[in-house]
């Protein structure tokens, strides 16, 4: 077989060439003369015995044939590049890619990723923020933190931290309001929303058997953002306990009620591929965030 199958530079020239369309720019991208591709081009050629391009005036183009065989070409290298980096990531041990949900990177993980970073200084850590899904058949993230329900779809997980919902306001805000002496007073208030979570508003007059004034007031896409909202002076949120801890050791926040706190379903998982938890370096981080949350819950406690 191997006799059949083209050199691989053949095949390289003959992608780049055929996804600029020019066998100068494809010598730009490939480090080679314009001469040298063109050769490799024609070696391809006479080797299957077809014309992949027409050489035109000014410009050249895919045949039929040229076009079909392109397709094949450029999924089969993708693949193989893809495997190839699967491969890589497999066997470095060093690089830790740690995908992490928006809120919870800017009000939690970031301030206490520097000590994974002095404890472990071996690790080349690599965080990506995003609410985005992870595709663990990418190959490239190692864990994930996400705030969810527990399950996710071809990945395993552990719940790692629960938390609970309660008022929080700024300062100022609580002495514009003229303070606030039962939680009904809370229906005169202008309430900030965080869109897509499930304990909402709503939920909690429900819970506290108190009528529901409507949705008054603005609403973010993260609960970060709702909390900062808070912060500025905008309103009264529904803050979740892990984000709104800083600002509340800080003074930056009050809790309103603390005795009106709901526990919630969802909460922060650890999620890994499917059989990759004893990889080495998945081990350090999550020992490492272990320690961290211990420490967390250590320090919030009343």
């Amino acid at each position: 077989m191997a006799d059949q199958l083209p050199p691989l530079q053949t095949l390289r020239a003959f992608e780049a060439t055929g996804r600029r369309l020019s066998m100068t720019l494809a010598a730009q991208e490939l480090h080679l003369t314009h001469g040298a591709v063109s050769r490799q081009i024609k070696a391809l050629e006479d080797h299957l015995g077809v014309p992949l391009f027409r050489r035109l005036t000014r410009r050249i183009e895919l045949t039929d044939a040229g076009q079909a065989f392109f397709s094949t070409v450029t999924r089969l290298l993708s693949e193989l590049a893809r495997e190839a980096e699967e491969l890589r990531r497999k066997n470095d041990t060093s690089r830790l890619v740690v995908n992490c949900s928006v809120s919870f990177a800017s009000k939690w993980l970031t301030q206490r990723l520097h000590r994974l970073m002095a404890t472990s200084p071996d690790l080349d850590i690599h965080l990506e923020v995003t609410d985005a899904p992870v595709d663990f058949a990418a190959g490239h993230v190692d864990v994930a933190l996400r705030y969810g329900d527990g399950e996710y779809a071809f990945a395993a997980s552990e719940r790692i931290m629960n938390e609970t919902v309660s008022p929080v306001c700024s300062p100022d805000y609580r002495d514009r309001m003229g303070g606030f002496h039962a939680m009904d007073d809370l229906a005169k208030c202008q309430l900030i929303h965080e869109i897509g979570m499930n304990t909402t508003w709503e939920r909690w007059f429900a819970m506290m058997a108190l009528p529901y004034p409507g949705r008054r007031g603005p609403g973010y896409s993260h609960g970060s953002m709702s909390i900062d909202a808070a912060v500025r002076g905008a309103g009264v949120a529904l803050g979740r306990s892990v984000l709104v801890a800083e600002d509340l050791a800080a003074g930056r926040l009050i809790s309103l009620f603390p005795q009106a706190t709901l526990e919630v379903e969802w909460g922060y998982d650890l999620i890994y591929r499917i059989g990759n938890q004893d990889h080495p370096k998945v081990r350090i981080f999550r020992d490492w965030i272990l320690r961290e949350l211990r420490e967390f819950t250590r320090s919030t406690q009343p």
